[in-house]
């Protein structure tokens, strides 16, 4: 079978979808002007390359032959990484929610030829299921409502178009930041907050790290114990648990239960990038070493995996590697018997909490169960022997697929935290891949008069957004304090100028 139209796009996760049967169209004039030509409902599916769900919907759902033969005959079929379509995913995702008041990815959005949203969903399922209806029954009957009840289906996008385009700032109060606001604000977090295993809200857990920043922040100027306090025992019982990947670095998207233990096991570039700076400021206010020791692993995790040849840094890792989700982070203990000696298998199955049955699903996650310092010398030795051990073995396993694209805001996020940790702590790392970073950024993405939001295999394309000009701009004033290079600061200074000139709205006083 030949390749789709997806074939000459550059992008992983339409890449990943080029040898589906279903004849997919890349967003653009062609399909847009061909739904129109052909007074054709648009299929759009939005997702991103290291998302599960939207795995699980292509194999059960795109590679299907009768699946794609229905959606050729009776649609237009568009495909669209969120990552490089931010604007399109926002736009949709907004009606998704509207509509079912749940949003998520893989996002599947029903059209009008005039791009109106007439039905929307995240993952369905091919057949039906316990009275929820499967993809097949949905298309069918979208596609039976367009063409047997027109002015029905075209009442109702007119409805949804109008939601959607009601002015976010008419209710919007102005006025300035106050104290107050800042204590109303944290009097929230406690209200949320899980005092057992940190966090805020119940599974599934997200890191949040914004959160614990703001925390630490506040308790810094108003001497705040509590707020201190909720993020040190979050941070401490995230970088514990296996959302911290132990035996390689990094963090995982987020938790699907309350302890932190079994991760959703996409690892994202901005949520490590969020991360690095939390542990920086907790590295100031405390002195337990599993801050420093999770935040220099998570650096060297990032220049060793996702860091390309011009000092870009990729988007994310999957979550699935040979179809299972999270099979090259997790241990069989007949396995563990195999790498490790008796006495490193002792002090690690202490250490990590392995056990026979194991922690999930028969096999172990690896969580930190001790403190570094309830280990004598000798027993630290035998844990760090036994991690080089499995850290080896496991760098031989089939690796999780790379989305190997760079995103001009996410690289300012991460070149933001590096000169961060740089500044603040002396990381020689993280100096060294800042600067590296910003050169990527000076030389790469901006091109002497525009900033580029995507590079990936020596191609820049798409016009940068408002995101990709504020995370970059704050990145390279930071990498100008850290270096004194002129250049840096001159270009945070245009990227600035574009901000106020092509995003600002003066009207509403918002960009």
């Amino acid at each position: 079978m030949a390749p789709n139209r997806l074939i000459n796009e550059s992008s992983p996760y339409l890449l990943q979808h080029a040898d589906n049967p279903v004849d997919w169209y890349p967003w653009g004039d062609e399909a847009l002007q061909k739904a129109k030509d052909e007074d054709k409902l648009i299929f759009l599916s939005i997702g991103y390359s290291s998302c599960h769900w939207c795995h699980v919907m292509e194999h059960e759902s795109f590679e299907d032959e009768e699946v794609a033969a229905f959606l050729n005959n009776h649609f237009i079929n568009i495909k669209v990484d969120r990552e490089e379509r931010p604007d399109l995913d926002a736009v949709y995702m907004e009606a998704v929610q509207l509509m079912t008041r749940r949003g998520g990815w893989p996002m599947s959005v029903w059209l009008t030829p005039d791009q109106k949203p007439l039905f929307g969903g995240t993952y369905f399922p091919k057949n039906d299921m316990q009275g929820t209806p499967g993809f097949l029954t949905v298309c069918n009957r979208l596609y039976r409502i367009y063409n047997e009840k027109r002015d029905e289906a075209l009442q109702r996008t007119e409805e949804i178009h109008k939601a959607i385009s009601t002015d976010l700032y008419q209710h919007i109060e102005t006025g300035n930041l106050n104290p107050q606001t800042l204590d109303k604000a944290v009097e929230t977090f406690k209200n949320d907050y899980e005092p057992l295993h940190g966090g805020f809200g119940q599974a599934p857990k997200f890191p949040q790290a914004m959160t614990l920043e703001f925390l630490l922040q506040y308790d810094a100027f108003s001497g705040n114990t509590d707020a201190r306090s909720m993020a040190l025992h979050t941070l401490e019982q995230m970088v514990r648990g296996g959302l911290f990947d132990q035996i390689g670095g990094g963090f995982h998207r987020y938790s699907t239960d309350n302890q932190w233990l079994v991760p959703h096991f996409e690892k994202m570039l901005y949520d490590n990038a969020l991360l690095i700076s939390a542990l920086t400021d907790a590295c100031q206010v405390s002195d337990k070493p599993e801050f420093r020791e999770a935040l220099d692993d998570t650096i060297d995790w990032l220049e060793r995996e996702m860091t390309g040849n011009r000092n870009e840094f990729y988007s994310a890792l999957d979550a699935d590697t040979e179809g299972e989700e999270g099979k090259f982070y997790v241990w069989r203990y007949d396995e563990l018997k195999q790498i490790l000696n008796e006495d490193e298998l002792q002090v690690a199955t202490e250490w990590y909490g392995l056990s026979e049955s194991g922690n999930w699903e028969g096999v172990n996650i690896p969580t930190l169960k001790k403190e570094r310092a309830e280990l004598d010398h000798k027993k630290q030795e035998q844990i760090t022997a036994a991690r080089k051990k499995l850290f080896d073995v496991r760098e031989k396993r089939t690796r999780p697929g790379v989305d190997d694209k760079a995103i001009a805001a996410w690289n300012g996020m991460v070149l933001k935290a590096l000169c961060k940790a740089a500044l603040v702590l002396n990381h020689d790392t993280a100096h060294r891949l800042a600067v590296a970073n910003a050169e990527f950024i000076a030389n790469i993405l901006w091109d002497g008069s525009q900033l580029w939001r995507i590079y990936k295999a020596g191609q820049t394309k798409q016009p940068a957004f408002l995101d990709d000009y504020g995370q970059c701009a704050e990145g390279l004033c930071l990498a100008f304090q850290l270096t004194g290079n002129e250049r840096f600061l001159k270009l945070a200074e245009s990227l600035s100028e574009t901000i106020v000139t092509s995003f600002y709205d003066e009207e509403k006083s918002a960009f």
